[in-house]
């Protein structure tokens, strides 16, 4: 094999490079499946951001391989342009410019020409954003407010009702981050998405369920009401801890009605110390917003009967290695770690920080509510409590 196509994917090899990385493969699998180095491949997707390129067509008005023989061989006959166009069906002038940037009438070859033109036509586009000032203001200012571009998206319409200029789709936000050469955002504005990525990823991965202990007396989270699961009724909680380093923890909890989050403090991962600080949170709530609590098989609730003592708040186990039975709280958890990321001491934080993340994360507008933000949903709960 020649030294130069070590270096280069035909386009046959970059088609499966694109459909073997939508399907969720690594760099390495795609690498070991095409005979390529890991750092080319890992080159080809930085370059277009991790989206699969789309095919080049030609413009259905350029000139066609075919035209540009018939151009060359009447050049070749001695006919004006004027006649080559006729035949053609072509403007005088579309000949005219073809064969003057092509090398003359003397240099005129069709297959030159089409190569040439063909990589002519690959010029970078200018996207919507760069052309549009005040709308790109405008997705930055979402962004260093940590909403997610799909949420910029949705709320435009809502800021801007009668401005049809202010939208923008989520994927035209999600290109202009990640294929720097666009040049419309600023890479930093990177930091502001929740995964932390700077590349497009396909869906092939999934979460994987962690092993529990044993919780005496847990009740199911199959003989939960009905009322619970389709989420109609304010007051049932999911909730969980997200650990970090030096025996860190953060207790996590989310209203399933309206996804409102609170965030709480806690010195350890001890079941004492766990159903001290649950009791105290969930104890401030009203009445008819304390329901029910759903809980993973994690240890740190063997005192489940302690905390619903003391709150009448029944605790539901989920079963085991089954994270998407409290999936409200999951989601929530995996943005939680654009604030709190996995391997750093969570017990800097102080609990008047917390309540700053917990603020933010509420103010956002949330597909799965209209785009209304938990802190509406659970304000009006709260109000028609009263």
């Amino acid at each position: 094999m020649p030294a130069t196509m070590r270096f280069k994917l035909s386009e046959q090899q970059e088609a499966e490079l694109w459909r073997r990385y939508r399907s969720g493969e690594s760099c390495a699998e795609i690498s070991r499946a095409l005979g390529k180095a890991p750092g080319m491949i890992r080159g080809v997707l930085a370059r277009h951001g991790g989206f699969s390129p789309r095919p080049r067509r030609r413009h259905i008005r350029a000139l066609s391989l075919h035209e540009r023989e018939e151009i060359s061989h009447g050049v070749s006959a001695g006919q004006s342009l004027r006649q080559i166009a006729t035949r053609l069906g072509r403007a005088p002038s579309t000949i005219s410019r073809e064969v003057r940037r092509h090398g003359g009438r003397s240099g005129y070859r069709a297959s030159r020409a089409d190569r040439r033109a063909w990589h002519r036509a690959r010029r970078p586009k200018c996207g919507k954003l760069a052309q549009h000032r005040r709308l790109r203001e405008a997705v930055i200012d979402g962004l260093k407010q940590n909403w997610s571009p799909k949420q910029i998206a949705a709320h435009l319409p809502r800021q801007f009702p009668c401005d049809h200029s202010m939208r923008v789709s989520h994927e035209t936000i999600y290109r202009s981050l990640f294929i720097q050469a666009r040049g419309e955002l600023k890479k930093q504005l990177q930091q502001h998405l929740r995964s932390g990525r700077t590349l497009r990823r396909g869906r092939g991965s999934s979460a994987k369920g962690m092993g529990q202990g044993q919780i005496v007396g847990a009740v199911s989270i199959r003989e939960r009401p009905a009322e619970v699961e389709d989420r109609a009724v304010p007051g049932h909680w999911e909730g969980d801890l997200i650990s970090g380093s030096n025996n860190s923890h953060i207790i996590t909890l989310v209203e399933r009605h309206t996804r409102y989050l609170m965030l709480a403090k806690v010195p350890s991962r001890q079941s004492v110390d766990v159903v001290k600080i649950l009791s105290q949170k969930i104890g401030s709530l009203p009445a008819e917003l304390r329901r029910s609590l759903t809980w993973d098989r994690g240890t740190e609730m063997a005192n489940h009967r302690d905390f619903t003592i003391a709150t009448d708040v029944q605790v539901y186990f989920c079963d085991p290695q089954s994270p998407w039975q409290r999936g409200s709280n999951e989601n929530t958890n995996g943005l939680l770690r654009q604030y709190f990321p996995k391997g750093t001491d969570l017990s800097v934080h102080s609990q008047a920080h917390l309540d700053k993340v917990a603020i933010q994360m509420n103010g956002r507008p949330r597909q799965t509510l209209d785009f209304d933000t938990p802190a509406e949903r659970f304000n009006a709960s709260v109000a028609s409590t009263r």
